[in-house]
This record gives structure tokens, C-alpha cells and sequence, in this order.
């Protein structure tokens, strides 16, 4: 071989070389584009309470009705993204605390007290959540309540002393209960309280294994409503707000800030399926969670207990703080950074997309009221929280006006041969919707054309009510019988 042979082979041997790392360049770069516009999945972890009612359009209502996969960024980074959901049941707030600690939950909704509790183990273990939403709310602690037996002897908190009670720990009952002895001076020893989930503690109250169970929306209500409990204490004493809100792993919304905005926005959308149609969608409720719609509806319904709205209101930061202040004293709870917890930024963005006024609605307190004509003392409603429903079974929700008429329309209906599936009245002192059959009434039918009737949840407040402005305690047969409206 010449020198001339050897040179252009060398050259033939250095282009193929280099047509090779060409051909694999452009390979490898197909590859990476390949590999670039692959689907990728984004696995959501969402921890719901099905059975807390004031939950309900956070978590069951949003999966039955697919308005998370409605709302979903499907563009930019999101274009190729296969989503997977895995909803996570529990009956209280820590076991998502523990799911979301885990990294198992990026989204959980719970209670004011494990809320806080969630915050703080989640600041101390690096596992920081945010609150990013509020679900439903009652600005002056209703929700939350004390039940006992339907035959016990006891009526006040006070009777209660030494006596066996359960509630779930770590739950927003469990902090009312603390904060309602501490507020009474009384000792962490003044009941014997023992931690059971509302399954297990429904269960023993029903055979009078315990003396009385704390518990959240929507037991207290519940377990009277099913016939074998009265509430005693209902957490509207303590003039204290309590709220369910959404939570979020801060790790996640930093990732995926557009798929929190899109939850927020089924949040909503679920809030305005509820006060379009209560009866339907109580019914729905009903057949999702196995909660009677009567329940629901008394918390969800028009002027119920519970008001649904996402904003964080500034009362509710002062709820934490006053939250805070009740598990440091009995030494449930570190080091807690309130603001670094609390996250506006995602509610903002909703609103502004949907071209809604954050601000307006953050400082409103306004719900979806009680309204329409009275068809029996032919008026229209105006005070909705003096006014009354009477489901009628079978057929319509119907209002009226004051708690008169509608005792003296239950009379009526029934003596037409309608069911009445169940009728609300509200409370004359804390002003919370309850069921009219299980109140105690303020009576005085000095003109008995023209009664004054008066309802009240507990017994104390009704004996207070006559011992000030005359008339009987008397039950709800008495105080149906009592309900003329001078015809």
C-alpha cells in the first residue's frame, strides 16, 4: 500500500467515524424528543372524610361528579400528562395527617384542630402543608357536640363529672371538649375520657357502654336524628368558629400550582351544585355516604348550620391561634408558624381566573338563606333564621315563616294524611337550625290564638327562657298542640 492509499484510507476512516457519531447523535437526540413527548402520569393523593358532612363538596361530591378531571390543566407542561387519583376515606383528620406526612396524600381536607396539628408535625418533620381553602364553616362553633343517651339523666357538661366519655382523639370534637374544660377551670381528670372513632363510639352510646360521646359533623345531629341520643352541649357555646378546611403538601403545590387552582375551582363549582338544588343533592349525598339527606340538609341546607365558603377569613387565622393556644396548654403540640402555613396565593389565582372578587367575598359572612312565602300565615319570609321547614316525604321542602306556623303546619299536613319526613326550626339562644321534634320549647299560650312558642336545643336554655318571660317548658307534642295562628 502507497502513502497516497494509506492517507485516503486513513480519511475514508475518519468520515465513517464521524458519519457514526452523527447518525448516533441524531438517534440519541429522536430519542430524547421521544422520550420528551411520552406521557408521564401525575399520581393525586386525596384524603377525604366521606361521613363529615361539611366535607362532602371537598371530597365525594368533587369525585362523583368528576369535576377535578373537569377542571385539570390538559396544556403547556400538562399537555402529555396522564392523571391517576387515589381518594383516601378515613373518619378522621389524623390518619390523612399520616398520609400526607408519608408523601401517600398531596391533598387532605380536616377539621380546625388536626388542621393545626397537621401543620405543625408537617413543619418539624420537613413534610411542610399549607391551608389553601376552607370547606364550610359556622363562625360561632356549631358543628361540634356533646351526646348522651336518650334516657340519661343528664343534660349540661357540668353533670358529667367523673362519668365515662369518648370522642376521636386528635378531632375537632376532642379540641372543643378540652377547650370547653378549660374554659370552665375544670381538670384534664374530669371525665374519663377515652378515644373512640364516631363508628365505635355511636356503637357504645347505643348499649349504654359510656356516658356520653363528643364527636364532629354530622354525629351529633346524626345519632338523635337515628332516635337514641340528645345532644347536651353543642359547640355554638363556646362563640369560638369552627371550620373544615383543604390542606396541601407544599412540596406538591410548588410542583403543580395549577392543578391546586384547579381543585379550588371544583371546590366551588361542588358549593354552587349544593345551593343550586339542596333536596337533590342532600339526596345524592345520601346515596354517596350513607349520611341521611335530613342530616345533611340541616347543615347544608338553606340557612343550615354550616356555610360553605373557601376564602380564609381573617377570624379563622385568630381560630388557629386560639386552637394553638388550647394543645400547647395540655402539651399536644410544638412550635407552630401559623403564617408560613397559611397560603392565599392558590384562592387568589382561582378567583381571578374565574374574574370573581377575592377580597369582597373574603370579608362577607353571608350564606344562601331560608326564602319564599309562607302559604299557611300567607306572608313572605324575611327572617330566615326565625323561620322553619317542613320536608314533606315524598314530596317538597316547604318554609314558613316563624316557628308558630310552622307547628301549626305540621298539624295541618298531617291532618290531610301527608308524612312529614321532618320539619327545622332554630334555636331561640344560639340560632342554629335543629330538628323542631327534638327541641325543648318556651310555651306561654296566655292567648292561646296567639302563643308565643320558643325552641331550644337545650333543656337549660328553654327552663331560662320561662323563669325570664313567663309560660312552661314543655316538649314537642305539647308544643304542637299549643301552635294556633288565631283561624
Amino acid at each position: 500500500m502507497t502513502t497516497g492509499e494509506r492517507s485516503i484510507g486513513a480519511t475514508l476512516g475518519k468520515f465513517k467515524a464521524l458519519r457514526g457519531m452523527v447518525v448516533g447523535g441524531c438517534m440519541g437526540a429522536v430519542l430524547l424528543s421521544a422520550a420528551s413527548q411520552a406521557q408521564t402520569t401525575i399520581k393525586i393523593g386525596i384524603g377525604t372524610q366521606n361521613t363529615t358532612t361539611n366535607t362532602v363538596t371537598g371530597g365525594m361530591v368533587i369525585k362523583e361528579l368528576k369535576l377535578l378531571e373537569k377542571h385539570l390543566p390538559r396544556t403547556g407542561k400538562y399537555a402529555k400528562v396522564t392523571y391517576e387519583f387515589d381518594w383516601q376515606n378515613a373518619t378522621s383528620g389524623p390518619p390523612i395527617t399520616n398520609g400526607m406526612m408519608a408523601d401517600k396524600i398531596q391533598i387532605g381536607m380536616m377539621g380546625d384542630y388536626p388542621l393545626l396539628v397537621a401543620g405543625a408535625t408537617g413543619q418539624a418533620t420537613r413534610n411542610e402543608t399549607q391551608l389553601i381553602a376552607v370547606i364550610a364553616y359556622n363562625q360561632f362553633g356549631a358543628g361540634n357536640g356533646v351526646v348522651v343517651h336518650k334516657d340519661s339523666p343528664y343534660y349540661e357538661l357540668s353533670d358529667l363529672k367523673g362519668k365515662l366519655l369518648s370522642v376521636p382523639f386528635g378531632s375537632a370534637a376532642h379540641g372543643m371538649m378540652l377547650q370547653a374544660m378549660q374554659a370552665r377551670g375544670w381538670p384534664d381528670t374530669f371525665w374519663r375520657l377515652v378515644s373512640q372513632s364516631p363508628e365505635v363510639g355511636t356503637t357504645n352510646l347505643q348499649e349504654k357502654r359510656i356516658d356520653g360521646h363528643g364527636d364532629f359533623v354530622p354525629f351529633a345531629e346524626l345519632l338523635p336524628y337515628r332516635g337514641f341520643a340528645r345532644k347536651i352541649f353543642d359547640g355554638a357555646e363556646t362563640k369560638v368558629p369552627t371550620f373544615h378546611g383543604v390542606v396541601i403538601r407544599k412540596d406538591f403545590g410548588e410542583k403543580y400550582p395549577e392543578i391546586v387552582v384547579a381543585y379550588i375551582k371544583a371546590l366551588m363549582e361542588a358549593n354552587d351544585w349544593v345551593r343550586k338544588d339542596p333536596k337533590v343533592a342532600m339526596t345524592k349525598v345520601e346515596e354517596w355516604t350513607k349520611i341521611e339527606k335530613e342530616v345533611a340538609y340541616v347543615f347544608l341546607g338553606p340557612s343550615g348550620i354550616h356555610t360553605l365558603d373557601p376564602t380564609i377569613k381573617p377570624k379563622w387565622v385568630e381560630t388557629i391561634g386560639v386552637v394553638y393556644d388550647v394543645l400547647k396548654k395540655m402539651g399536644r403540640v410544638k412550635a407552630f408558624d401559623v403564617k408560613a402555613w397559611i397560603n392565599e396565593s392558590y384562592l387568589k389565582q382561582t378567583y381571578k381566573e374565574l374574574n370573581l372578587d377575592y377580597d369582597k367575598q373574603k370579608a362577607s359572612f353571608a350564606g344562601y338563606e331560608i326564602a319564599g312565602k309562607d302559604t299557611l300565615c300567607n306572608g313572605t319570609i324575611t327572617k330566615p333564621r326565625e323561620a322553619g321547614e317542613i320536608w314533606i316525604s315524598g314530596a317538597d321542602i316547604v318554609p314558613f315563616s316563624s316557628t308558630v306556623c310552622t307547628l301549626a303546619a305540621i298539624k295541618k299536613l298531617q291532618g290531610e294524611g301527608k308524612k312529614i319526613a321532618v320539619a327545622y326550626v332554630f334555636d331561640k339562644s344560639l340560632g342554629i337550625k335543629m330538628f323542631a321534634d327534638k327541641a325543648f320549647y318556651a310555651v306561654n299560650a296566655t292567648d292561646p290564638q296567639k302563643p308565643l312558642i320558643a325552641p331550644f336545643l337545650l333543656k337549660k336554655d328553654a327552663e331560662a327562657h320561662v323563669a325570664k318571660g313567663g309560660g312552661k317548658l314543655a316538649s314537642y307534642a305539647e308544643a304542637l298542640a299549643a301552635a294556633n295562628i288565631g283561624k
